[in-house]
């Protein structure tokens, strides 16, 4: 018999199980623990417990669950990847590569709302995840009630500082952590569903239409809460890259969609026997004897589930910050093994203080339920929308097989989404505020940099035209190398310019490097590097990355080598051009986002720590910019 560790068949096997098993704890954290608050929201917003509602509810969140997680994400969405990779960024490139330049600006538009809607998700996850496990102390124990809120504070203030360390250590207990979980939540209602079978009747598709028709009014803010059940469906695509298509997939539809119908059914079971639950199902689902170890247990899974929506903000921003979305900002790699665990500490700090302002808003689950749902199915319906102009501009799927399923899609995802514009005036003001300082953030940077850059094109020295002027023996030439960094390096860069200027010198040896960051995820090696030779010991090196690789100069030099280039660091300097920019009129309509741009720039991380230059090796040199 041969031996399981060199058997490639077995070996392939074991890979995929524990990818799967490790999809289980970072994937599903978010949709995994909306059983905590989703029917619970369903009936504060019914009003009170009948018997066509519970058959209703129930059904409204199977096909939702059906429809938008597993035939749309699962199923058609993982087909419309980028080298592998899924996210809303992946999917805005993908379609931005099969479109006209005229539709181009929108579709870019879309999604950049869209990962803006996505990082508001990132603020009010952690909130009503943490907050509704936490909740359960009182359900049995209401004296407990004062020591919610300040022990839900504790949990966000350990998870937020425990983000430096990175979930490399931790994240091995996660998978096996939500398996307890999946198979805790799935027991408890099949032992309620086994009291009441008759529930099982709420698979019918008719008993939800039903529920619509009967009440239209009820029914359309009922959509507003049923919603709740698929959030984190996003995650299932974002992840795809860490994952694969087939682990994300087994672990689904094998296990978490049977586990979450059989809790959502056992809580509908519970309700038809006794209605008075309806205050907290999911908790009066749990016998007494284990309410406290249950808290503990939900308390764990939503901590797993913030962590995973924290770790997608992160990825999301790191994305944002190569392809020119974000100001650079410093990213730290937390694993040796893993390239995608990231840890950005601006962003941990910014979301850790707009999690507290939303826990001391809104106090409790109940309350945040009618902001949660408008960022969620903000991004469902911009994934549609960029997911079919893919799919058929670039992948080519036949329009009539993709006409009838998008349209299903797009229906679902419009009635969601008016259903949560109604909450606006209840907190669901809030996720579209930060979706809205999101947006203007982006579009604000991307318009500074792109004005920015028409400035210096336009009165740039063509580099061959500067190399035919230049006297061979003046300036002065200097030993040693010099590299200057610029966005453009068919012209020369200012920074040289004013080298000549200032110091009245010139290195022997002069290299004129950009780097630039493509629409895919990861560039080879043999790709890596452009490099042309020009008269006087001039010439120009470009460096392509993709969007999820990090820029890293020493290690570009060393490849440098293979074009024949030999360097020593310490005879190179690296000239870098860093302007003052001012506004040139702060009364037009125009004026707070020049000061917008100009504050983002300073707030910028340097050219210096983002593409880990040698600090010692680095001379900067600018002037002053107007826009």
């Amino acid at each position: 018999m041969p031996d399981s560790a060199t058997n490639p068949e077995t070996s392939h096997k074991e890979a995929s199980r524990s990818l799967t098993l490790a999809a289980l704890g970072v994937v599903y954290g978010d949709i995994g623990t909306s059983p905590l608050y989703s029917i619970k929201q369903c009936f504060q917003t019914a009003g009170a417990v009948s018997e066509p509602a519970v058959y209703g509810v129930l059904s409204l969140i199977v096909w939702a669950l059906t429809i938008v997680v597993t035939i749309k994400y699962v199923i058609v969405l993982m087909r419309a990847d980028n080298q592998g990779e899924g996210g809303i960024f992946a999917l805005t490139v993908l379609a931005l590569r099969c479109t006209t330049s005229r539709s181009h600006r929108w579709i870019l538009l879309a999604g950049l709302i869209g990962g803006s809607l996505f990082l508001g998700d990132g603020v009010l996850t952690p909130a009503i995840s943490v907050m509704s496990a936490v909740e359960g102390l009182e359900v049995r124990n209401p004296e407990l009630q004062p020591y919610v809120l300040p022990l839900v504070l504790l949990l966000l203030v350990i998870l937020f500082l425990a983000q430096r360390r990175g979930t490399g250590k931790i994240g091995v207990f996660f998978g096996p952590l939500m398996v307890v979980w999946f198979t805790t939540i799935g027991v408890l209602g099949l032992l309620e569903i086994l009291r009441n079978p008759v529930i099982i009747k709420a698979l019918n598709p008719l008993y939800g239409l039903d529920l619509i028709v009967a009440d239209p009014v009820l029914g359309f803010f009922l959509l507003g809460a049923v919603v709740l059940a698929v959030t984190g469906a996003e995650a299932l695509y974002a992840d795809m890259g860490h994952f694969g298509r087939t682990p994300i997939r087994r672990a689904w539809l094998r296990f978490v969609f049977p586990c979450l119908l059989l809790n959502y059914f056992g809580q509908g079971a519970l309700l038809l026997a006794h209605p008075e639950t309806m205050q907290n199902p999911f908790y009066l689902l749990v016998p007494e004897w284990a309410a406290m170890p249950m808290v503990l247990l939900a308390s764990a899974a939503t901590v797993i589930a913030s962590q995973a929506v924290i770790s997608g903000a992160f990825s999301l921003s790191r994305q944002a910050i190569q392809l020119g979305y974000l100001p650079r900002m410093q990213v730290l790699h937390t694993s040796e093994q893993e390239k995608g665990q990231v840890y950005v500490p601006a962003i941990n700090y910014i979301l850790f203080v707009a999690v507290v302002v939303t826990v001391l808003l809104f106090r409790t689950s109940n309350a945040l339920g009618a902001a949660y749902g408008i960022a969620v199915t903000g991004t469902m319906a911009v994934d549609t929308t960029l997911a079919f102009i893919y799919l058929l501009r670039g992948a080519r799927w036949p329009i009539w097989w993709l006409a009838p399923i998008f349209a299903v899609f797009a229906t679902v995802d419009l009635a969601f989404l008016s259903a949560n514009l109604l909450k606006l005036g209840e907190g669901g003001w809030f996720p579209v505020l930060i979706g809205g300082i999101g947006i203007t953030i982006t579009t604000t940077w991307m318009w500074g940099r792109t004005r920015l850059a028409q400035q210096r094109v336009s009165g740039a020295l063509p580099l061959t035209l500067f190399l035919e002027e230049l006297n061979p023996a003046r300036p002065k030439r200097v030993t040693g190398t010099a590299v200057y960094m610029t966005a453009h390096i068919e012209n020369v860069p200012a920074a040289l310019l004013h080298n000549i200027k200032h110091n009245r010198i010139l290195h022997e040896r002069n290299i004129i490097m950009g780097v630039e960051v493509l629409d895919q995820p990861r560039v080879s090696d043999a790709e890596r590097l452009e490099i042309q030779h020009y008269d006087q010991n001039f010439h120009t090196v470009m460096l392509r990355y993709g969007f999820l690789e990090e820029p890293d100069i020493p290690r570009a030099l060393a490849m440098l080598r293979l074009g024949g280039f030999h360097f020593n660091l310490m005879d190179t300097s690296f000239f870098i051009g860093r302007d003052k920019i001012v506004a040139n009129d702060r009364t037009s309509w125009m004026g707070p986002f020049k000061q917008l741009f100009i504050f983002l720039s300073r707030c910028s991380l340097g050219a210096t720590e983002f593409f880990h230059i040698p600090v010692g090796r680095v001379v900067e040199l600018g002037g002053q910019v107007e826009i």
